[in-house]
C-alpha cells in the first residue's frame, strides 16, 4: 500500500512537470499546432534510425547490469533478469528520474535473491559506471570542439558533473577519505546513512579484484555515452536540423546529468527546457529543439510501456517463484 507521502511525492512532481512544460511554452512563445506539424513531418526513416539506437542504448545497458551481477556471485535465469530490468525501465518514466528505475529493478531482484546489499551495490556501480562514461564523453567532445563551444553556462556545467564524481569516486574508493567521513556521521541520528555508506563501501570493494571487468564495463558505458545522443541526432536530422554531432556529445550528457535530479516525473519539462536552452547556443531555433526532445521522450515512453508489459507478463511466474535464483 502506498505511503500518502509518496503519492503527495509524485503529485507534486508531475505538477512540477506541468509547470515547466507550460512556462516552457509560454515563454518561449511555442505555437501547438506548428509543433505537432512539425513532428508530422519528421522524416520517418531517420526517426526510424534513431529508435534503433535508442534500442541499442537499453540492450547495452543491460548487459552492463548483467556483467556487474556475474561479478557479485548472483546468477540468476535470463528471463528473470530481463523481468527485473524491464520494470526499472518502465517505472523511470513515472518515477523521479532514471534513479526511480534504479530503486525498482533493485527492491524487485533484492527481493528475488534475498541478496540485498550485493544487489544494491550492483545497481549503484550500474549507475556510477553510466556517469563516468558519461564524463569521459563530455570531456572528449569538449576537447575536439573546443572551438566551437565557448560558452560559460557550458563549462560550468560540466565543471560541477566532474566535482560531483570526483567527490563520489573518493568517498567510495578512498580509504583514508572513506574514515573520515564516517567520523563525521557519528551523531545518533546519521546512523542509518552511515550505515547505508558502511555498506556500500564494502560490496564495492570486492568489484576490486576484477579490473578485467572493471574496463569492459567503463567501456560498454563510454559506449553508451556515444550512442545516446546519436539517437538524439538522427532525430534532430528527421527535422531538419543539422549542427556539428559535437554539440550533441557535449549537449546530451549534460541535460542526463541534470535530469538525473529527482525534480519532475521522468524528467519531463526539465529535459525539455535544458534541449531549448542548450541547442539554442548551436543556433537550433526554440520549437524545433523543444520538438526533438519530445520526439526523443516518446522513444522513451514506448521502450518503457514495453518493458511494464513484459513486467506485468510475468508477475505470475516472480510470485511462483520468489526465492529460487537458478544459474543462467
Amino acid at each position: 500500500m502506498p505511503r500518502p507521502k509518496n503519492i503527495l511525492s509524485v503529485v507534486v512532481r508531475i505538477g512540477i512537470s506541468i509547470l515547466l512544460l507550460v512556462l516552457l511554452f509560454k515563454i518561449n512563445r511555442i505555437d501547438m499546432h506548428v509543433l505537432l506539424n512539425d513532428m508530422k513531418s519528421a522524416d520517418k526513416q531517420l526517426l526510424a534510425v534513431g529508435f534503433l539506437f535508442c534500442f541499442l542504448v537499453y540492450l547495452l545497458g543491460f548487459l552492463r547490469w548483467q556483467m556487474l551481477l556475474k561479478t557479485a556471485g548472483i546468477n540468476i535465469a535470463l528471463k528473470r533478469l530481463i523481468s527485473s530490468f524491464s520494470g526499472g525501465v518502465f517505472f523511470s518514466i513515472f518515477l523521479p528520474s532514471t534513479i526511480g528505475g534504479d530503486l525498482v529493478r533493485a527492491a524487485d531482484l533484492a527481493g528475488y535473491t534475498k541478496k540485498a546489499k550485493e544487489v544494491i551495490a550492483t545497481v549503484f556501480l550500474d549507475r556510477l559506471s553510466g556517469y563516468v562514461g558519461l564524463v569521459f564523453v563530455i570531456l572528449l567532445a569538449l576537447l575536439l570542439g573546443r572551438d566551437l563551444v565557448l560558452d560559460k553556462v557550458v563549462f560550468s556545467s560540466v565543471s560541477v558533473i566532474i566535482i560531483l564524481l570526483v567527490i563520489v569516486l573518493l568517498v567510495l574508493f578512498n580509504n583514508t577519505i572513506y574514515s573520515r567521513i564516517t567520523k563525521c556521521l557519528s551523531s545518533p541520528g546519521a546512523g542509518k546513512i552511515k550505515e547505508t555508506i558502511k555498506n556500500m563501501h564494502q560490496e564495492i570493494h570486492v568489484f576490486r579484484n576484477h579490473k578485467r571487468m572493471i574496463i569492459l564495463n567503463l567501456l560498454t558505458s563510454f559506449i553508451i555515452q556515444l550512442i545516446a545522443p546519436l539517437s538524439v541526432y538522427f532525430i534532430g536530422l528527421s527535422l531538419g536540423i543539422k549542427v556539428n554531432f559535437i554539440y550533441f556529445l557535449i549537449f546530451l550528457p549534460i541535460i542526463s546529468a541534470v535530469t538525473l535530479l529527482p525534480i519532475a516525473i521522468g524528467g519531463l519539462g526539465l529535459r525539455e527546457g535544458l534541449f531549448v536552452v542548450y541547442f539554442a547556443k548551436a543556433g537550433v531555433v526554440k520549437q524545433l529543439a523543444l520538438v526533438m526532445s519530445l520526439l526523443s521522450f516518446s522513444f522513451v515512453v514506448f521502450y518503457g510501456a514495453i518493458g511494464g508489459l513484459i513486467y506485468v507478463l510475468t508477475v505470475h511466474h516472480r510470485r511462483l517463484q520468489p526465492n529460487k535464483p537458478s544459474c543462467v
